[in-house]
């Protein structure tokens, strides 16, 4: 269902900025997960997105949930996780109305951006009573229908008699992980013809409304026959994302589900973001999907999303310029294809987004002007948007990518100054490209092999054009601390 993979205003957009002389041939893999945007925020930021490359965006979950101020257990109703809690499949949030994500959809279709929405479809909530966003009354294990929603009942979810309460206790047998509940959130009988049709209704719905993917919420908590199911019955070519996150000795890992959806790699995540922590260079420069036991053509590769900020398992927006430059060695290097995280400051792992008097959450504003030093990584006020995919050169990168994702990676290199600190990483395309992170607190000047013809070259990582010459098959690139550099045969002045 992708719609749309090249937007030719976009394309002439970055064509102005970078100041290129040519038209660059153009492929679009980067999405940006855009954590608790509202559809309002999301459409007004797709122009921008299609301008710069970004192929797609991950919404939060647009189905019904709790409202946490209904349920009696001292919640405001402000934590993000309740949007993870369904009371129904209507198509009202607090992110948003049917009628906001249709608008949504279509605004960004316009700009050349496609559009997953994160489906939560293991589990209903995990409270015994209360009322939905929209009105919908519930019980724990009963789901009534309102307004054409979906009907389920208790013999609609897991038993699995394991423990007293039926939660997980352990990851050692699959068929814990996949019949017991998670946190007390009532667990969906996924090998009911019930259940799949009622959750294949929905996907059908959203589909409807021009979303074009999916990212399936706790595919691991799935038998990955029941997930296959589902995701056959979708359209023939419906992306769909499983989030599976891999555990050293459990018995579920993300290779069960390759067979019908990509993975994102937690692994790659965690490393990436500790070897660049660390400034090492030569770690940085011998990953591969391989080595953590990941399918290449499946891969997909993040930095950050919104669970391991809150577990601290990888960087996050407090990191500043080491998640800048951790974000440039992902969109250079070949492991997978790339997603991005935009969200929101935070104190407490439980907080949600600003929220408006009505409980609705408050458009994202990246205007800049409410926002500290990037590089510094601290000054953020609990729930201001923070924004990461606007952070300096991060879209500027992007569109390189787009440009030259499809020249083989000839070399990847580290680089280090004898009896000087600091390290860089270096990504050759061949006589197509060439991007240089440097992964310390180090100023660094560089001399850094490439096959580009000699001349001058425009960084895509810094507005305007940010001169950098290459003579006699060498890039002299001077970096500042955590900088990337990126230039390409399409960029000269």
């Amino acid at each position: 269902m992708l719609r749309r993979t090249i937007a030719a205003i976009g394309i002439a957009a970055v064509l102005a900025v970078t100041g290129c002389a040519s038209a660059a041939p153009e492929r679009r893999d980067t999405g940006i997960a855009m954590f608790q945007w509202t559809w309002d925020a999301i459409a007004a930021e797709c122009p921008t997105l299609g301008e710069a490359g970004v192929a797609w965006v991950l919404t939060s979950p647009p189905q019904e949930h709790v409202d946490g101020a209904s349920v009696g257990t001292g919640s405001d109703g402000s934590e993000w996780w309740w949007s993870y809690q369904p009371v129904s499949y209507r198509v009202e949030s607090r992110l948003g109305t049917r009628d906001e994500l249709a608008a949504m959809t279509a605004a960004c279709d316009e700009a050349g951006v496609d559009v997953y929405a994160d489906a939560v479809i293991n589990h209903m909530a995990g409270v015994g009573s209360g009322t939905g966003w929209a009105g919908t009354p519930f019980e724990h294990y009963r789901y009534p229908s309102t307004g054409g929603a979906a009907v389920y009942d208790r013999a609609d979810f897991h038993d699995c008699d394991r423990t007293p309460d039926d939660d997980i206790d352990a990851y050692r047998e699959p068929f814990v992980i996949q019949h017991c509940e998670l946190e007390d959130l009532a667990d969906l009988a996924t090998e009911s013809e019930h259940v799949r049709a009622t959750i294949g209704a929905y996907l059908d719905d959203l589909l409807s409304l021009g979303v074009d993917g999916f990212r399936i919420d706790a595919a691991k908590h799935i038998d990955p026959d029941d997930v296959a199911a589902i995701v056959a019955a979708l359209p023939e070519g419906t992306p769909v994302i499983s989030e599976v996150i891999r555990g050293a000795g459990e018995p579920v890992q993300p290779e069960q589900y390759t067979a019908f959806s990509t993975v994102w790699e937690f692994g790659w995540a965690e490393r990436v973001g500790a070897f660049v922590h660390d400034g090492s260079a030569r770690a940085l420069a011998d990953l591969s999907p391989a080595s953590y036991g990941l399918l290449e053509e499946q891969a997909r590769t993040f930095i950050v999303n919104h669970d391991t900020e809150r577990n601290d398992a990888t960087l996050s927006y407090r990191d500043g310029a080491e998640l800048s430059a951790a974000t440039a060695v992902m969109l250079a290097s070949d492991d997978g294809m790339p997603t991005l995280y935009s969200g929101y400051a935070f104190s407490d792992r439980d907080q949600g987004p600003q929220l408006e008097p009505d409980g609705s959450v408050s458009d994202a504003s990246c205007t800049g002007e409410e926002h500290p030093d990037v590089v510094a990584g601290d000054g953020w006020a609990d729930r201001a948007w923070v924004c990461q995919h606007r952070w300096p050169g991060t879209l500027g990168l992007v569109a390189w990518r787009s440009r030259v994702v499809d020249a083989p990676l000839t070399a990847v290199e580290a680089h280090t100054r004898d009896g000087m600190l600091g390290a860089a990483v270096s990504y050759a395309r061949g006589s197509t490209g060439l991007a240089v992170v440097n992964v310390s607190e180090h100023r660094l000047v560089l001399a850094v092999p490439t096959a580009l013809p000699d001349g001058m070259y425009c960084d895509a990582a810094r507005p305007g054009c940010v001169r950098i010459g290459v003579e006699d098959g060498e890039a002299g690139i001077a970096l500042e601390p955590w900088q990337a550099v990126a230039i390409d045969r399409f960029t000269r002045p």
